[in-house]
């Protein structure tokens, strides 16, 4: 199992391409094929290009991949991105309480003058 850390750091690198992102966004519509997740792709590519886009998503833990006869379709797995949500969030409100204290500090040193 990957380390907390280790896959918040796998899904950011993940989503910092437009491709994979563009992969996901077309997933949480629903289960895809390969050629369904290429067809999405923000720049013409290769085969083994999408399926390198592909893996990378996979070891990220943000799709999965199932089989169904000769049909391997790809689908959204939402826990990493939450994780990037929780991550966020948390970060988001550290800044926002740094700022709501310079603020206050501004308002008193305003006052002052």
């Amino acid at each position: 199992m990957i380390a907390t850390q280790e896959l918040l750091d796998a899904t950011f690198a993940a989503l910092a391409d437009p491709t994979r992102r563009a992969m996901l966004a077309r997933l949480a519509r629903g289960e895809a094929t390969v050629s369904e997740l290429a067809a999405v792709a923000v720049a013409p590519m290769s085969q083994p290009a999408i399926s390198r886009h592909i893996k990378v998503l996979e070891r990220a833990g943000l799709i999965s991949r199932g089989r169904d006869r000769q049909y391997r379709p790809c689908r959204l797995e939402p826990g990493p991105l939450k994780q990037v949500s929780d991550w966020t969030e948390k970060h988001r409100q550290l800044w926002e309480q740094n700022f709501s204290r310079l603020d206050d500090y501004l308002k008193t040193v305003r006052k002052k003058r």
